[in-house]
């Protein structure tokens, strides 16, 4: 029953990864890519945010002293 169970563990740990195939045939460059584009437009759109919030927050304050 061991041997079995021993049998299967090394067939799937000799197949290949994805990671593997994608390496091979060149694609995980694209999937870099993607995740790298995702990530600066996740990281634009938080920096734009900050500044609207920077410049709603400023207005609120400048209302609040002259009143």
């Amino acid at each position: 029953m061991t041997s079995i169970f021993f049998k299967t563990l090394a067939f799937f740990l000799a197949e290949t990864t994805p990671m593997d195939f994608l390496h091979s045939t060149g694609k995980i460059y694209s999937v870099v890519v993607g995740i790298v584009v995702i990530f600066l437009g996740i990281l634009i759109y938080l920096i734009r945010l900050d500044r609207k919030l920077t410049k709603i927050e400023t207005q609120i304050k400048d209302e609040h002293k002259t009143s």
